[in-house]
């Protein structure tokens, strides 16, 4: 996930802890060795490498085209998983190497997920396109562990790289004590939240960004410019009943730029912005 991954049991039994740490270790081992693009032989690499043939899925995956294909139609485009080809360009490692328009437009050409061929279970690229389910991995990592862990009565707290989950309350039936992390200092909490039950994600460029001639450039890119989203806060938090719904949330927020918590407040969910 490329993010500490972390698990709160409720317990005070060691076995039934460790049992549950386990199952949602090896789910979100799975989920990683299976979407990430960093992995040769998956289905991901599959796709990726299959210059122009289509390509047959299954049904997990099918799922998640179809999930992605609906995310790019409600965000008008600007939620498209073929956009991950802009990462040659754009390096979000706090540095001002901001790439020139020209390199850019260069990639764009590989860039537009109605240029795809999707009929379920048959995903037929370009030659010189790729996808990319970074944007929502995590979230539904979160959601599979989580979903095993049903059958078991104690509750938890599962924490991917922020994007978290709560099954229920903690000991004593209270409420986990989750820090919304500072944009200023990465080591402090800016915002304190009781969650008892539900999912948050954040998504912002505290640790994602580029600085040149005092611009700030955050890591969430609009794929119809191939630039970073400009306006947009520095953090969105969402709270949500599941952790790919919140994180779907505040994802569009940041693409909404200036426009981000006009957004959140017609979706009528709790949430927090950071500007």
């Amino acid at each position: 996930m490329a993010s500490p991954c972390e698990v709160h049991v409720a317990s005070a039994r060691r076995e039934l802890a460790k049992r549950m740490v386990n199952i949602v270790s090896k789910e979100a081992w799975r989920v990683e060795d299976k979407l990430s693009r960093y992995r040769l032989g998956n289905i991901v690499s599959t796709i990726n490498s299959a210059q122009g043939c289509a390509v047959t899925v299954d049904e997990e995956t099918a799922k998640l085209l179809n999930y992605t294909d609906t995310l790019f139609e409600l965000s008008e485009g600007r939620f498209d998983i073929t956009s991950g080809v802009l990462r040659r360009a754009w390096r979000f490692d706090g540095s001002d190497n901001v790439p020139c328009s020209g390199t850019v437009r260069a990639l764009m050409s590989g860039v537009g997920w109605r240029r795809c061929s999707w009929q379920s279970p048959r995903l037929t690229l370009e030659p010189d396109m790729e996808i990319d389910f970074g944007g929502i991995g995590k979230e539904y990592a979160v959601d599979r562990a989580g979903g095993l862990l049903a059958r078991f009565s104690t509750n938890c707290l599962i924490n991917f790289g922020g994007d978290l989950l709560a099954t229920g309350p903690s000991v004593n039936k209270a409420a986990w004590q989750v820090g919304i992390e500072s944009t200023q200092r990465l080591d402090r909490a800016s915002t304190a939240i009781q969650l008892t039950r539900g999912a948050l994600a954040t998504s912002g460029d505290a640790r994602r960004f580029l600085i040149k001639n005092g611009r700030r450039y955050g890591h969430v890119l609009d794929p119809t410019t191939g630039w970073p989203v400009q306006g947009a806060p520095r953090a969105v938090t969402v709270l949500a009943n599941t952790c790919t719904l919140a994180g779907m949330l505040s994802t569009f927020a940041l693409l909404q730029g200036k426009h981000a918590e006009r957004f959140l407040n017609e979706q009528n969910v709790r949430y927090w912005c950071t500007w």
